[in-house]
């Protein structure tokens, strides 16, 4: 398991869902990182996150990102994330509502 939370971010994105701050983000670019997940891509991106209370700034993130819902995370979109308050930058998709 830990070696495919590497791969895919969860390592990182897992205690970022689970307690960073609520914010928005732009979803300014995409790339294919060359890993799957249960034949599932994991998304690198570029997004352009903007807190409640500050100035938006840009970060990057990786997830698994269902073929299926591939469509919905394209450049443009508005997607919710979180991210670390002691370190802004650490930015993780919180499509699932925290989970």
């Amino acid at each position: 398991c830990t070696m495919v939370d590497h791969y895919t971010g969860e390592d990182i994105n897992r205690p970022i869902r689970e307690t960073g701050i609520p914010a928005s983000a732009k979803i300014l670019e995409i790339w294919d990182t060359g890993v799957k997940y249960n034949d599932d891509p994991v998304v690198g991106f570029r997004l352009l996150v903007t807190p409640k209370d500050g100035s938006p700034y840009q970060a990057e993130a990786k997830n698994v990102i269902s073929i299926v819902h591939l469509s919905q995370f394209q450049p443009g979109a508005i997607v919710p994330v979180r991210f670390d308050p002691d370190n802004p930058k650490s930015v993780a998709l919180d499509i699932h509502g925290g989970r």
